[in-house]
Order: C-alpha cells, then structure tokens, then sequence
C-alpha cells in the first residue's frame, strides 16, 4: 500500500508512527525539532490521514505497509520510533526486518496485550469509533459546530481534539472524515492484540539501540512487561518522560525530542 507522507530536515533517515485516531501531523512539532539532525519521514498509517483505506488492519499488514515506504524511499539502514498502534507497528517491523535499523524508539505502548488494562482502552476506542460513525457531520458549518457534537459522547477535550485533527472539508465545503472508522472498528479485536510472551527458546532482536518512552502518568507500559521486553529486545532502555501521560509528545516534547537525539549517540 503506498503511503502519504511528510518530510522534514536532513540528516539520518527516521521514520515516525502515529497511534490509533491519529497521522502524520501529530507529530510535526517534534520533526521540526530535530530536523537537523535526522530526516524525518512521517506517514499516515492505512486508514488513517491521507493513506488509503482497507478492510484489512492488522500488524502484519501494518509493518509491510512500512516496508514498502522504505523502499520507495530507498531506505536500506534507517531509525524507526512509533506511539501507541504505531509503536506496536514499529516493533512487528523491527522483528521481521531486523538487517533494515540503525535504531528503535517506542513511545508509550508494551509490545504485549495487557489483560487487566484492555478493557478500559477497548471500550473508550469503541465509544470514539462508535461516535465517528453515528454523528451527521456534513451539515456542520464550522469546525465548533462538529465539536458540539461530539462532545455529547466524548467528554473528554483532549480526546476531543485528536478526533478532531480527521476533519476534512470536501469541495463542496462539507465536513468530512479522513479516518476510516468502520473498518478500525471491525479490527479493533486486533489492534489490541500483542506479541506473545516470549518463551524460552526465544531468539532476541540485536544489532541497534532501542529506547522505550514511557509517560509518568501512563498506564500503557506496564513495569511488569520489562522483563519480557528484555527477552525481545536486551540492549533495551527505559526512558521515563516526567509530567506526560499516553500523549507524551503532546506533552513534554522537549523530552521526547531530546530521546530522539541520544539515539545518534549509542
């Protein structure tokens, strides 16, 4: 599937993947900043943003998806960072392309399926996808109009505001949304999915540093997945990003771009 994307800078090649609801844009702000340093390609990931749309959405079809960026853009030793569905996204990747990395970040996301917390965020993503799908959007005149009318099922301003960042006006001046919110929520079962928890006759993913983000006020990385994390990954950091919760580049950017820098340096 061919991606849209956007570029920024010069330098080393970095690909950056936004999570669940989200694209390219979210993450602008921290490319710009390290724009001297790294050449930041930023795609929407399928049925997000730009990108084209698909029944299928799962973490294979996912990281082929980057696979196939990387060599239209003729990417052979690149770093790779991902938030969230992008970071699960990044680590299938680095798992079936390990030859491909100079370097992995993962910001704010465990690899592996968290049982006790998965109800929580399923059920907010149903109510979000659920909402995208039942609100008549076309007769919106402005952008606040369509925001009064989320916010009768999302409560929540922040989360208000990243659906929002899907609005698009068509040419006949009507409102729109880019996210394709039917087939995320017939896949949502596997967005949630993870690795399994490797056994013992696991073969680890060497050769490049990799760093995991983790918010201060985050839940989505639990301290009980470390060790296992280590099993995939044993060269792996942990990094905490202090005063930021799942959107930790939203957040602190300063931290997470400054995370993005020691990459160059390991």
């Amino acid at each position: 599937m061919k991606l849209f994307f956007r570029k920024y800078g010069e330098g080393a090649p970095l690909v950056i993947l936004h999570g669940l609801f989200g694209s390219s844009d979210n993450w602008v702000s921290v490319a710009k900043s390290i724009s001297s340093s790294f050449t930041v390609y930023l795609p929407d990931l399928r049925n997000h943003g730009y990108s084209p749309h698909n029944d299928i959405h799962d973490y294979i079809s996912l990281s082929s998806d980057i696979f196939e960026l990387a060599n239209e853009l003729d990417l052979r030793n690149f770093f790779l960072a991902g938030h969230s569905m992008g970071g699960k996204t990044a680590v299938h990747f680095a798992i079936r392309w390990p030859e491909m990395l100079n370097g992995l970040l993962i910001a704010d996301i465990s690899p592996f399926m968290a049982v006790n917390f998965r109800s929580t965020e399923y059920n907010q993503s149903v109510t979000i996808l659920k909402t995208i799908l039942e609100t008549e959007i076309s007769s919106a005149v402005s952008r606040n109009d369509v925001e009064r009318l989320l916010s009768e099922k999302i409560t929540s301003e922040k989360i208000r505001g990243l659906i929002m960042k899907n609005l698009q006006r068509s040419p006949e001046n009507k409102f729109s949304w880019k996210i394709n919110a039917s087939s995320l929520l017939k896949n949502l079962e596997r967005i949630m999915e993870g690795l399994p928890r490797p056994s013992g006759d696991y073969s680890p993913v060497t050769g490049f540093p990799v760093l995991f983000l983790k918010g201060e006020n985050s839940d989505y990385l639990s301290s009980g997945d470390w060790s296992d994390i280590l099993k995939i990954f044993p060269s792996a950091e942990l990094r905490v990003i202090r005063n930021a919760g799942h959107w930790l580049h939203a957040d602190n950017p300063e931290a997470v771009s400054e995370a993005f820098l020691s990459l160059l340096n390991q």
